[in-house]
């Protein structure tokens, strides 16, 4: 039966070779260093029950993870990743290359949200298959990562086709990427493991105290002004809405804005959502939003996209509090 970790597996795999590629290239003044994070990261991927077995103490492999991840933080902290030689065609050959592709240079990319919706339509549609590839069970985010793992292999391999590449070439650009993206790659695991650290701790009782004693939340604009901005601030530090959402919702959304102000729960929730969204648009830690973009388009500022995100940012929470204000309370 298929498992989500073949997943983890295969992504171990890859950054294990983009790894080995990062140690064999001398054009890249910290390669050692380099290959040594990509390694690393990837070894952290491979990582499952086995390895419980393996060890047989959870805590002796949990410990080494967060060994690992302190080695990830220094490499990254001293400026040990760094660009090096991909391989690449020339500039004028990537523009004749372009010039003769035309539009089709996006069906490759086109491939992949296609086969993931006929996939995820096909699945749900034939138990019968859905039961025979991955067992009993309800299995619908496996269903779409599968899915989108096919649709994500189609398009690599059309696209190798239709530029004429050598099908090692991916494996370059996939280590240009990283390169160029750097330690914020990494980012969304560690923020969501960030998050998760923070609501075991109770970070949203420790803000309800703050916000009762500090702020006059008995003014119905004043508490949902500080849920809305608060969603937004706590978004920038952690760079993921998801995981800043229920530490303020438990903090000043339910207690504050739904129990003390007798507020509509699902405005709040829909509008709160929105309003930590304005955060992502203005925060570097939102790697995959931000950084990622600059990368892919090669800008020579990282921080090109936040800075042009950033009034629509603001108009959009700005809206976000009246809009909370009005509708919450109908």
């Amino acid at each position: 039966m298929f498992q989500q970790s073949y997943l983890y597996w295969l992504a171990g795999a890859i950054l294990l070779v983009v790894a080995i590629m990062s140690w064999r290239d001398k054009a890249n003044p910290r390669r050692l260093t380099t290959g040594l994070f990509w390694g690393i990261y990837g070894l952290l991927f491979l990582l499952g029950n086995w390895t419980f077995e393996l060890v047989g103490d959870k805590r002796t492999v949990h410990i080494a993870v967060g060994g690992a991840v302190v080695v990830l933080a220094l490499i990254a902290g001293f400026g040990g990743v760094r660009l090096g030689s991909y391989h690449q065609r020339s500039q004028q050959e990537r523009e004749a290359s372009a010039q003769r592709l035309g539009s089709r240079l996006f069906l490759p990319a086109l491939a992949i949200p296609v086969i993931t919706v006929v996939g995820v339509l096909l699945f749900n549609n034939l138990p019968s298959l859905q039961l025979a590839l991955f067992g009993p069970g309800n299995h619908s985010t496996l269903v779409t990562l599968f899915s989108m793992t096919v649709g994500s292999l189609v398009g690599l391999v059309s696209a190798v086709i239709m530029t004429r590449e050598q099908a090692h070439q991916p494996l370059q650009e996939a280590r240009r990427l990283l390169d160029s993206i750097g330690w914020a790659f990494i980012l969304p695991q560690i923020l969501a493991t960030l998050g998760l650290l923070f609501t075991t701790a109770g970070v949203g009782t420790g803000i309800a105290w703050l916000t009762q004693e500090y702020l006059a939340v008995d003014s119905r604009f004043i508490a949902v002004a500080v849920y809305a901005i608060g969603m937004a601030l706590l978004t920038m530090i952690m760079g993921n809405a998801f995981a800043a959402f229920p530490i303020i919702t438990a903090g000043i959304g339910i207690p504050v804005l739904v129990l003390q102000h007798g507020g509509n729960p699902a405005v709040m929730a829909a509008i709160g959502m929105f309003s930590g969204y304005c955060g992502t648009l203005m925060t570097p830690m939102a790697a995959n939003f931000n950084i990622v973009p600059a990368a892919l388009l090669e800008l020579p500022d990282k921080n090109a996209v936040i800075k042009a995100q950033v009034p629509t940012a603001v108009l959009l929470l700005i809206a976000n509090v009246f809009l909370l204000y009005f509708l919450m309370f109908l």
